[in-house]
């Protein structure tokens, strides 16, 4: 499985990122010179609205794992802002550990979906979509994959009362590894259809450029940026899940930029300025330390 994970979310990317800057030699002298813009204020926008979606996914799940058990008897749950536990003894609960899990999913395939049907006309609101996709998959399915081996995990407690047998658990594991991939690649033309025109993104160099602006540099800041709203807590649960998270996924989409060919680009709204996504993030920040930290019973 270690192997299966390296060569999913390490050789994989890194092998298709290397291709593309090969195969941009290629590219004449005068359009490699060329340099879009900079759009700070779009990789500012962005890096907000990553941490944003991060802790709006992080906290559907954790509601998830707390309502069927707050509904099941003989179970009394907490919900705290970076974790819950439970009172009480039930066969049901460790199988309600992989609904927090589930449900994340769903959403997040809901915004893929949402997105290929009506992505919309602002950039704010096309960045809210494709961050909330990208937690509700990865948040998930990286769970998936360290469940099959962490039988303490949320979703590997699940796996255990359905009595999985190991080869399941790593059939399921692969099956999570193989999907990363496919919904990274298929959220790249998104990100790219925020440009301002066509232009900025006409060949291979401009994409890569483009995406790291407005999806890997914001994925390293938003990462940084969802640390206080986990303290205090294990370093796991700090630093490690934000990480993990980034990781699975921003590298197939910076390495994918290359090579997309068909981009939805038309004409948005342009996002004028960062202060709602600022204030957004700022009243989720006081909600969890405030209002979950001390914890609420259910």
């Amino acid at each position: 499985m270690a192997a299966a994970t390296v060569l999913a979310l390490v050789v994989g990317p890194l092998s298709l990122g290397l291709t593309g800057l090969l195969r941009s030699r290629h590219v004449s002298t005068h359009a490699a010179m060329e340099r879009a813009p900079w759009d700070g204020r779009l990789t500012i926008y962005s890096s907000l609205l990553y941490a944003l979606a991060f802790n709006l996914i992080f906290f559907l799940q954790e509601v998830f794992l707390v309502v069927p058990k707050a509904l099941t008897p003989g179970l009394s749950p907490t919900l705290f802002h970076n974790n819950h536990r439970w009172d009480g003894e039930h066969p049901l609960a460790t199988l309600f550990q992989g609904t927090g899990a589930l449900a994340i999913l769903l959403v997040g395939l809901m915004f893929v979906f949402w997105l290929a049907w009506r992505p919309g006309r602002s950039a704010a609101g096309r960045l809210f979509c494709i961050w909330m996709a990208y937690h509700g998959c990865f948040q998930a399915l990286q769970q998936v994959v360290i469940g099959s081996i962490n039988p303490r995990n949320d979703v590997g407690m699940a796996m255990d009362y359905f009595h999985l047998a190991p080869i399941s658990k790593t059939a399921a594991a692969l099956v999570a590894l193989a999907v990363i991939p496919m919904i990274a690649i298929r959220l790249t033309p998104q990100l790219l259809a925020l440009a301002a025109s066509p232009e900025r993104i006409d060949h291979a160099g401009k994409r890569a450029r483009f995406i790291f602006g407005v999806a890997t540099l914001p994925a390293l800041i938003g990462t940084l940026l969802v640390l206080p709203f986990r303290v205090p807590g294990h370093p796991i649960e700090v630093v490690i899940v934000p990480v993990i998270t980034a990781a699975v996924g921003i590298g197939w989409v910076q390495a994918s930029a290359w090579c997309v060919t068909q981009v939805p680009w038309r004409a948005l709204h342009p996002a004028r300025s960062i202060w709602p996504a600022f204030v957004a993030l700022v009243a989720v920040l006081l909600l969890f330390h405030l209002v979950l930290r001390p914890g609420i019973a259910f």
